[in-house]
């Protein structure tokens, strides 16, 4: 990492929290590891959820398919392991964990802190990523005493 401009581990501090981005689209659902995601507004509740480009969750987003943030807490790295791996477009991502539904029938992982019920609104790209903006349209906390999961990186460069 000798090679990496002095600002790389600066950026690499920057606080993110950590979510399992859950999405159906046209009868398929999946989940993945998210961490760029941040608060963009209060009226409409809006939020910024990135994901990088060429991910088929991307398109599905695009598409404007329905999403959750799943919220997840301190110490629920069972979590951050399994979505974590990825999931090839047809594969179960959800397996034995305990699920239920929103109304449009995306999975909402019943263990996490909390959930926002996601209406993606818009997107900008980046080199790299699409930023999709998005309207909070639903969601809860399911713990009170947790905290979130907060996640920084020793370079901004890489994850």
């Amino acid at each position: 990492m000798a090679d990496q401009p002095e600002f790389a581990a600066a950026l690499g501090r920057v606080p993110s929290g950590l979510f399992i981005l859950t999405v159906r689209h046209q009868g398929q659902e999946t989940g993945m590891l998210a961490s760029w995601v941040m608060q963009a507004g209060f009226e409409p509740p809006t939020v910024t959820i990135a994901v990088k480009k060429g991910r088929y969750v991307a398109q599905w987003l695009l598409e404007k398919a329905p999403a959750v943030l799943n919220l997840v807490a301190e110490g629920q790295g069972n979590l951050l392991s399994h979505f974590g791996r990825g999931f090839k477009p047809g594969e179960d991502a959800f397996g034995e964990l305990k699920l239920f539904r929103t109304r449009e029938g995306v999975p909402v992982l019943e263990d996490c802190l909390g959930h926002l019920e996601c209406r993606v609104l818009d997107h900008v790209d980046s080199p790299d990523h699409h930023v999709f903006l998005a309207e909070v349209v639903g969601g809860r906390l399911h713990q009170t005493g947790a905290k979130p999961w907060v996640h920084v990186r020793k370079s901004g460069l890489q994850y």
